[in-house]
């Protein structure tokens, strides 16, 4: 029996590229390691836990490039197994500690047997290689994996610097066949922005689709016939697809949506700021800088700063509502839909990946709820992929989307505001160097170490237009770091730069900057000519 329409979760999961092999120890690099541990490892359990009872669901997941090179970078993946490990003995010291405690010692002994079972999975079971682990469930066909922007560059303020756009989009498409053997055939676009010069680049790339906020394709021109709910073809010929704003809010708000249930976990109650220094010594960083440890003890409660202890099975119940809950939701949006529609609805949910697991903890556990739910529960909907419907309904409207992202207000100005106007002037500078550089090079073949000044440039143009950057400073999140990763990057290209155009390299300082930023080994710099 054909269902009334689909429903596409679409998970983005990125990191803005972050390693630094002059130090020991980099406070920055947790964060890739908290993401392995927090989002990648449970996800790769739960989709291949799925994968592995036979139950036919689909589900579409993005792989940035930064984010595939740092988890098979062999010094990141060192430091992620000595972070694991250091995790497991702070949770059985915790463990010790805890003993007597009653409700906080069942906590205790759940982390450790948890991050015990992700030092496992990560060494033993995946050999240190979560690319591959992702790689093997699109192998199996459960999920479909995506590229993104070389670097995540916000696209639309390169606009006026077409090759600067090219690069992102070739580059990307160059990596994923390195990564996954296969061209992509879906794009997410970073921050999900668009403007309309984009799609003819990515028919270029051979990317069929790409999805853009509710606004840009209730913008466009003409209006689209079904709104949000089926897909668009643009004038080049990729297809847009609309997210859908009534479901993505119900999963990653935490003042309207599930994450903020009381019975959930507190995310910002950490052992690393609760206990002494002296006891946490050897596990923080040299200065004793206080961190997150990812040990928490409290639930939400509720929005005072006294917080009750954690209870799993508790937690667990409010996942099970909440995945019963969504599942209900939108088989009543899908069957509404096909109603007032001549064609199968689809419902698209994009999320960060990193949402479920590190921002909200019990987030893996609600999409293995919520897939058994949708799969054997009703028959209102089907799970999908674009690229899937795509190949169902191959004939839609031509519809030429409006200017958009995802971003606060839903245009530019979380990327371009006070706080990081600063760094354009310096990228699109660069931006122009690099094409300039590239077309005085392409039609011969540069000598060696010339070759090498030329991937170096485009990778530390690519790295500096990364739009963490930006976004980081509008929040204040690390505000200071962000800020001199712009500079720095900008600083070394334009010395390659300078070097290059007097025909005088510096081979020692050439070979620091590719130890530095090893990112995209084979990259072409001649499509930025």
């Amino acid at each position: 029996m054909a269902p009334h329409g689909y429903l596409a979760l679409v998970l983005h999961a990125h990191l803005p590229y972050v390693r630094h092999p002059e130090y020991d120890e980099f406070l920055e690099e947790d964060w890739l390691c908290e993401a392995i541990t927090e989002t990648y490892l449970p996800l790769l359990q739960i989709l291949h836990g799925l994968a592995d009872d036979g139950v036919p669901f689909q589900l579409t997941l993005t792989l940035s490039p930064p984010l595939c090179h740092m988890l098979r970078d062999p010094l990141l993946q060192e430091r992620t197994e000595r972070y694991l490990g250091r995790s497991v003995e702070l949770a059985q010291r915790e463990m010790a500690r805890t003993q007597d405690s009653g409700a906080v010692a069942e906590v205790a002994r759940f982390y450790f047997h948890r991050l015990t079972q992700c030092r496992r999975d990560y060494v033993e079971r995946w050999q240190r290689d979560l690319v591959g682990a992702f790689g093997a469930l699109q192998e199996r066909g459960v999920i479909e994996i995506i590229t993104c922007a070389a670097t995540h560059g916000f696209l639309p303020l390169m606009e006026n610097f077409p090759e600067a756009v090219r690069a992102q989009i070739l580059l990307a498409r160059d990596h994923y066949r390195e990564m996954f053997g296969r061209d992509p055939r879906g794009i997410w676009l970073p921050e999900c922005a668009y403007t309309a010069s984009l799609d003819a680049v990515l028919a270029e790339a051979n990317l069929r689709w790409f999805i853009v906020d509710s606004h840009g394709l209730m913008f466009g021109q003409p209006r689209p016939r079904y709104a949000i709910y089926a897909p668009v073809f643009t004038p080049a010929g990729p297809a847009a697809f609309g997210r859908d704003r009534e479901s993505s809010r119900q999963v990653w708000s935490a003042e309207e949506g599930y994450p903020g249930d009381p019975a959930y976990r507190d995310f910002y109650r950490d052992i690393g700021f609760d206990l002494s220094l002296e006891y946490l010594r050897d596990f923080l960083p040299a200065d004793g800088t206080r961190k997150f440890t990812g040990l928490k003890y409290h639930r939400i409660t509720g929005p005072t700063h006294e917080k009750e202890i954690y209870n799993r099975g508790w937690a667990m119940g409010a996942a099970d509502a909440h995945a019963g809950n969504f599942m209900g939701a939108r088989a009543a949006q899908i069957q509404h839909l096909r109603g007032n529609m001549n064609v199968p609805p689809i419902v698209v949910s994009p999320f960060d990946a990193e949402l479920f697991g590190h921002w909200w903890f019990e987030g893996p556990e609600f999409l293995n709820l919520f897939i058994r739910k949708a799969v054997y529960d009703q028959d209102a909907f089907r799970l999908t992929t674009p690229s899937l419907y795509l190949g169902e309904n191959d004939t839609q409207q031509l519809v030429v989307p409006s200017a958009s992202s995802w971003g606060h207000k839903g245009y530019w100005e979380v990327w371009l505001d006070d706080s990081n106007s600063w760094i354009y002037p310096h990228l699109h500078m660069a931006a122009k160097r690099m094409t300039e550089t590239a077309r005085a090079f392409a039609s011969e073949t540069p000598p060696p170490l010339t070759e090498r000044a030329l991937k170096q440039m485009a990778r530390e143009l690519l790295l500096a237009q990364s739009s963490d950057w930006a976004f980081l400073m509008k929040t204040g999140t690390a505000r200071n770091y962000a800020g001199k990763r712009t500079k720095d990057h900008i600083l070394r290209f334009t010395r390659l730069y300078d070097q290059v155009r007097a025909n005088d390299l510096d081979e020692a300082f050439l070979a620091n900057c590719e130890w530095r930023d090893n990112i995209f080994p084979n990259l072409d710099w001649r499509y930025y000519a």
